[in-house]
């Protein structure tokens, strides 16, 4: 390995990291962080320079789904050529945590965010894309990952601070415990209280919509204006995309940032510990019904449906539930289906090669 301990340290790497590294590929290999991906071609970093990259072979002809590809934050084993202007990607260490949803539209497969985050700031504005049930859906995304969320709210300088404090107080009903930052890209306040958060070594994500003020944020959190941001419409409080890829950012205080496109759709599925930790008062609740597989849908002694007619749960947040339940239902069985026809097809090619080996080897 080229990069010292410390340099790599500086971009998140650590023993946990160190261990999953074979000793044998210590030598052989350049460890380096993906902090941008660009449909097949490859940002790294291996703690003092960013190269690009390609996949090796290998790599692209074993990968059966999107999860087998490097994700921006993920560590991996490279070898670096031509005086460190070129490297190959070989292998893709064990990740942390693995931050992904549904693909928009149609298909039915993973798109990864972003690997080995620590904690992803929720970025929602106080105007109206102010939502709670959107931030139910970015909760069990980010939930499901085991990653730790804290939600941002922007461009507080447009309520009072009543108003922002009774917002708040609506997020913490859903959930009680979670870390609630207000702040202003307008006059900065709030600003320090995020820098607050952000320790050295640690990697952080912004999510949410498009105009909630992600790339400001980043401007004002490095302190120049380095990455273009546009324009809200006055009209419908809705923005245009900023960030067109995901990148990783090292601030000069020390931690990582990665910027996101703004998201339009936000689906999930495989999401069973998601669900289960953002609608927590609903899994206490599914406990105490009569049928253990419960569905929550009709069934005599549901707990939750007795305790949504008695008001002690929300009707739109049980409505949020069986929404985001039902939709990974369906997403599951059909990933299911699309890997089962894929994996027909593989060795429908594996004989069809194998057959005219064997008439050409006659």
């Amino acid at each position: 390995m080229n990069s010292t301990p410390d340099t790599l340290r500086e971009i998140g790497f650590d023993e946990w990291f160190l261990e999953t590294v074979p000793p044998e590929h210590r030598e052989q290999f350049d460890l380096a962080r993906v902090v941008a991906v660009h449909r097949d071609i490859y940002t790294l970093n291996n703690g003092e320079v960013d190269i690009q990259s390609e996949l090796i072979g290998k790599i692209m002809f074993s990968a059966s789904s999107p999860l087998d590809y490097p994700a921006v934050g993920d560590w991996v084993l490279a070898n670096f050529l031509d005086e460190n202007t070129f490297s190959i990607i070989h292998q893709i260490l064990p990740r942390k945590s693995l931050l992904k949803r549904k693909t928009p539209g149609r298909k039915v497969d993973f798109q990864l965010i972003g690997a080995n985050i620590d904690v992803a700031f929720i970025v929602q504005s106080l105007n109206e894309n102010f939502n709670l049930r959107r931030l139910e859906r970015y909760l069990v995304m980010v939930n499901e990952s085991d990653i730790r969320p804290i939600v941002l709210l922007s461009k507080s300088d447009l309520l009072s601070l009543e108003d922002t404090k009774s917002r708040i107080a609506d997020i913490h009903k859903i959930m009680p415990r979670l870390e609630v930052v207000p702040f202003s890209n307008e006059d900065n306040s709030g600003i320090g209280s995020v820098k607050q958060i952000m320790k050295p070594g640690l990697t952080y994500c912004l999510l949410g919509s498009s105009g909630v003020g992600k790339t400001t944020l980043i401007n004002n959190l490095i302190g120049e204006s380095v990455f273009k941001t546009k324009t809200v419409s006055k009209k419908e409080s809705k923005g245009k995309h900023a960030t067109t890829h995901r990148q990783l950012i090292k601030l000069d205080s020390g931690p990582m940032i990665i910027d996101t496109p703004g998201m339009r759709e936000l689906g999930n599925f495989s999401i069973e510990t998601g669900l289960d930790e953002t609608f927590s008062e609903i899994k206490a609740l599914s406990e105490k019904c009569y049928f253990n597989n419960c569905t929550h849908l009709g069934e005599k002694g549901c707990a939750v449906l007795e305790a949504v007619e008695n008001g002690q749960l929300p009707d739109e947040r049980y409505q949020n539930y069986i929404k985001m339940t039902k939709e990974s239902t369906y997403s599951e069985m059909s990933y299911l289906e699309k890997r089962r026809k894929d994996k027909q097809f593989g060795k429908l090619c594996k004989n069809v090669m194998k057959s005219k080996k064997n008439r050409n080897s006659t």
